[in-house]
């Protein structure tokens, strides 16, 4: 009876409404109590959203320091002596341009030579913003594939919203038109291929609710100029999706097609089409598809076969392939080192492109197949700065590669594959001053022993008194390394302040081959958490920053390492941006996309499965009375990859337990959030208002 007293007691001295109830949160095996926030158009869930936004925008861009940020970052993505990032066609180059009157870009071409010369000759072939217009419609340009050999033909796709989904049209380039009665697929997750000028290659939902679990096709068919159609392969629905792939030899000409069948999102069939049905290429089920060159079709492996290691370069010879396809063998071209890994491969018209990182730095290498054997040689370009290939061309053996490191200005260089030459052909003006920072390498030891790189771009006048405000990014997923590259609104907006930046090159990337990423999918995940969570304390030993004047970032699956990070080490950092991320990771694979990432986290429907990942959820593993730190959660309503419920769901689940949280979600723009710059203005305006307040007030 005594024990029953104190609680009549505060009855009624407290009634019922007064007395604080026990938050309703996710749990891992009871229902959902915010499972209402995935309608993404929701009434009620889109109040919820205007409400949040109104008070994100409070107080991010009610802060003193936000307009002169926006006037900073907005003269970044808009500023007229940008480099116009060309690609190859029709002899010339293309590019998509986009500025303060055009958010939604221009897309123009221009003869190589006016634009090697510096004085392009650009000629408009779609105002993407007055095409919007004049048709009622948020367009937005997600590029075009442009039948060979000539090019002038295009098949356009435009995403209304910014979405992964488009809708494709013919349009010809000459007249500067859409053609009249020309090919015209109805919006959807799809991908088209020229085979010839009266034919397609689609990949397509062809009836409705014919889409993987994934929401991707997986039916391929050939689809006639007469509307005629004719199916050439049929995956599973268990399937992520199936996609065509053409091999071109000399002038354009289709020699092979092949289907891609994406079994998980790392294993896949190749489906050689032939006149007897498809034929399946033998490849191990982690193998990927670069180019076809000299009538070599060249793979990437991600798993050893046979003799061949894992990360290497083989290539089939096709007219073997198509001869017997089961018995076809594949030729080695190169197997990286322990150091390096295989970033990209393409071809131009007689050549074998190659982009490597070697110890995170980049290189390119020029194969030739000649007699029966493959050779290579290495392209002149900068030592210690990260490489990519911007676009190769397919009439000869041109080449435009990036050239860039944190302190050093994006240059643009043409090359020559042939004549083994390259030049500058463009440079970025400084966007920020440099001379005050400096670049530093490290390795922490991570919770098993390995040794994790990271770079630092810190101040050099800074002392090492743990005082200097400084933002880690990290990934950590999908085999997509994240090397040193030029970053001017970080530079401008951070750095120029007195900020330090650090990129952590954890597990789960590709900074070393394919055994760094698969050394932490499923349930060896929390590897990769336990990576970034070193380096952050070797950041302390180092005195180079501490807990309170340490953020970190990440988008997408940037967004798990964050959320989690956040929620299992909340005495680390006192800044943490969440951008457009998967975070509740037991209903990710029945969110659009999401099906198609189980080979990566592994699948919450398997108890075995549930159990690793419901370890490290942030979502459920959020815990009332635990001192977080006060996350800027951020997403897009129209993100068509990564769901915005997982955001949504995150904030509302802090809101509950009265932990403080920052909520803004964009309307438009899909998962890249960059498609317009005045909204990439705004959005890096407020991340920088958000990590000033919280590391250097």
């Amino acid at each position: 009876m005594k024990a029953v007293l104190p609680a009549l007691c505060a009855a009624i001295l407290f009634p019922a409404a007064a007395i604080a109830a026990e938050p309703v949160l996710p749990t891992i095996d009871g229902p959902d109590p915010f499972q209402w926030l995935e309608a993404v158009d929701g009434p009620r869930a889109l109040a919820w959203v205007k409400a949040q936004n109104e008070k994100a925008l409070a107080r991010l861009t009610g802060d003193p320091r936000y307009p002169a940020l926006l006037a900073e970052a907005r003269a970044i993505f808009t500023a007229e002596d940008r480099i116009a990032t060309p690609a190859f066609r029709a002899g010339g180059v293309d590019n998509l341009w986009q500025d303060a009157e055009h958010p939604h870009g221009l897309w123009r071409h221009a003869s190589r030579d006016s634009y090697l010369a510096g004085a392009p000759d650009w000629r408009v072939l779609i105002d993407v913003d007055a095409l919007g217009q004049a048709e009622g419609r948020n367009w937005f340009f997600h590029g075009a594939d442009c039948r060979k050999p000539d090019e002038a033909v295009c098949l356009v796709d435009l995403s209304d919203g910014g979405g992964d989904a488009v809708e494709v049209r013919e349009f010809d380039t000459r007249s500067g038109a859409f053609v009249d009665g020309g090919f015209r697929l109805p919006e959807g997750k799809q991908s088209a291929a020229w085979l010839d000028a009266d034919t397609l290659l689609v990949a397509r939902e062809w009836t409705p609710g014919e889409v993987t679990e994934s929401g991707y096709a997986y039916v391929l068919k050939e689809l006639k100029r007469s509307g005629e159609t004719r199916e050439l392969f049929r995956g599973e629905k268990t399937d992520v999706s199936v996609s065509p792939i053409v091999l071109r030899g000399e002038g354009g000409r289709a020699e092979a097609v092949i289907a891609r069948r994406g079994i998980t999102f790392y294993e896949s069939d190749f489906m050689l089409l032939t006149p007897e049905g498809p034929q399946r290429i033998p490849l191990p089920k982690k193998a990927e598809y670069e180019a076809y060159v000299d009538g070599q079709a060249v793979f990437s492996l991600q798993e050893a076969f046979g003799d061949l290691p894992q990360g290497a370069l083989v290539a089939f010879d096709l007219a073997a392939l198509k001869a017997a396809p089961a018995a076809a063998k594949a030729q080695a071209i190169f197997a990286p080192g322990p150091r390096q890994a295989v970033q990209t491969a393409g071809a131009t018209d007689g050549k074998l492109i190659v982009a490597l990182l070697e110890d995170v730095k980049g290189a390119v290498d020029v194969w030739d197949f000649e007699d029966g054997r493959w050779t290579s040689a290495r392209l002149p370009l900068p030592a210690d700065a990260n490489i990519t290939l911007t676009d190769l061309a397919s009439e000869d053996d041109a080449l435009f590669v990036k050239v860039e490191s944190f302190l050093q200005p994006t240059s643009l260089w043409f090359a020559d594959a042939s004549a083994m030459s390259a030049k500058v052909a463009r440079e970025l003006p400084a966007r920020f001053d440099a001379s005050t920072h400096l670049v530093e390498q490290f390795w922490a030891a991570s919770s098993d022993g390995t040794k994790i790189p990271y770079f630092v771009v810190r101040p050099k006048a800074a002392a090492l008194d743990g005082q200097t405000p400084t933002l880690m990014y990290g990934y950590g997923g999908f085999e997509i390394a994240k090397p040193p590259i030029y970053m001017p609104e970080a530079g401008k907006l951070w750095m120029e302040k007195g900020g330090a930046y650090v990129i952590a090159n954890i597990r789960g990337g590709g900074e070393f081959g394919p055994a760094w990423h698969q050394s932490v999918l499923r349930e060896k995940r929390q590897l990769a958490f336990d990576d970034f969570a070193a380096v952050a304390r070797d950041l302390f030993a180092r005195q180079i920053t501490s807990p309170e004047h340490l953020g970190i970032y990440g988008r997408s699956n940037g967004g798990v390492l964050t959320s989690v990070s956040m929620t299992q080490h909340p005495e680390l950092w006192n800044a943490v941006v969440i951008e457009s991320p998967l975070i509740d990771m037991l209903r990710y694979h029945r969110l659009p996309a999401g099906a198609s990432w189980i080979g990566e986290y592994g699948d919450p429907e398997v108890p075995e499965d549930r159990a690793f990942i419901a370890r490290y959820s942030a979502y459920q593993n959020l815990k009332p009375g635990v001192d977080y730190p006060e996350p800027y959660i951020t997403t897009n309503t129209r993100d068509d990859r990564v769901h915005p419920g997982h955001a949504r769901k995150f904030a509302a689940a802090l809101e509950a337990m009265g932990s403080p949280y920052i909520y803004f979600e964009n309307t438009f723009g899909g998962h890249a959030n960059d498609a317009d710059p005045e909204l990439n203005a705004q959005r890096w305006a407020r991340h920088y208002v958000y990590l000033m307040q919280k590391l250097m007030d």
